[in-house]
């Protein structure tokens, strides 16, 4: 479908019922060989989907985070294992599941609940996602260390990517699997109004600062870990929409998709791309124009972490 060394399509979507029915259909027809979740996706699961509703009743006496823990890992091992024997026989077939976003400032409730999820749900497919703040490269290093793969989310910015890869160097550990989730779409839906004011190219500042940090990433020569290009559903008119796959579609790397995404991207007829180093010339324009990318990391990293904490927050309320 897509000849690329290394490359993995991740599906960015759970839901019991698909789960059960075109989830596996997906993976057999090998339209994509992994997947991911976040608060926000159980958010939209657990709150109306029906699929819920009769888990939902028999558990309505535990406290709110114990019954968004349970929908979650029954869901995380039913997709687990589902896609065990794709780990077994490519290394792939990965699903993630993300620690309590609140924690995100907290190295050691982190590394205590992650590994707490990852032994409840004893799946060795898992990874736990672990948003890319101080406190979660301490826990990143932690949990490589006890041989617990990891996704490392809401990367915006290079040196988010370098404190990643600084923890799992010193994890020093090639057994567990690393991902670097880096996200992409929302540098444009934030800055292309203001960059097509400047008579600059539209749709580029995500590209570009993906594969900058891809370009890190790959430096390191972890062979156990890949760049995730996460976030990767359009948020500008005029794309197509599968436009942030192809133009991402690096070795040695994974591409998280929303379902429409991916279908979309499966039915184009894309090739692999060679990262080039256009991305200096860009970025050297924007300093020049006043955009201050280190300012535009940190706004979007505090809007990340609200939106997933934001999620959590309306789950438990109404669980």
């Amino acid at each position: 479908m897509y000849n690329v060394e290394n490359f993995s399509l991740w599906c960015d979507f759970v839901e019991r019922d698909f789960l059960k029915g075109e989830f596996i259909e997906l993976l057999d027809s090998k339209v994509f060989n992994g997947a991911t979740s976040n608060p926000a996706i159980f958010k939209s699961a657990f709150l109306t989907s029906p699929a819920y509703k009769e888990d939902r009743e028999k558990l309505k006496n535990l406290d709110a985070k114990e019954i968004y823990e349970k929908l979650a890992i029954e869901d995380i091992k039913r997709a687990a294992d589902t896609m065990l024997p794709l780990y077994k026989n490519n290394n792939d077939g990965f699903i993630s599941i993300e620690v309590d976003p609140t924690l995100c400032d907290d190295s050691e409730g982190t590394i205590k609940e992650g590994k707490r999820l990852f032994k409840e749900i004893a799946r060795e497919n898992v990874m736990i996602k672990i948003p890319a703040t101080k406190a979660g490269y301490v826990a990143m290093e932690e949990l490589m260390r006890c041989d617990i793969n990891v996704n490392a989310t809401l990367i915006f910015s290079p040196d988010q990517a370098k404190g990643c890869m600084e923890a799992f160097k010193r994890a020093n550990n090639l057994n567990p699997k690393g991902v670097v989730s880096v996200f992409v779409s929302r540098f444009d839906g934030k800055l292309d109004k203001q960059i097509e004011n400047l008579g600059m190219q539209t749709a580029k500042v995500g590209i570009y600062n993906a594969t900058k940090i891809y370009d890190l990433i790959e430096s390191y020569n972890l062979p156990n870990i890949r760049t995730l290009f996460a976030s990767t559903g359009i948020k500008s008119e005029g794309l197509e929409v599968d436009y942030y796959i192809k133009e991402l579609l690096f070795k040695n790397s994974v591409n998280t998709a929303p379902l429409g995404t991916i279908k979309a991207f499966i039915k184009s007829k894309a090739v692999e791309k060679i990262p080039t180093k256009e991305y200096e010339n860009y970025f050297s324009e924007l300093k020049l124009n006043g955009i201050d990318m280190h300012k535009v990391y940190d706004e979007l990293l505090e809007d990340g972490l609200k939106s997933f904490k934001d999620a959590f927050a309306q789950i438990l309320k109404e669980l």
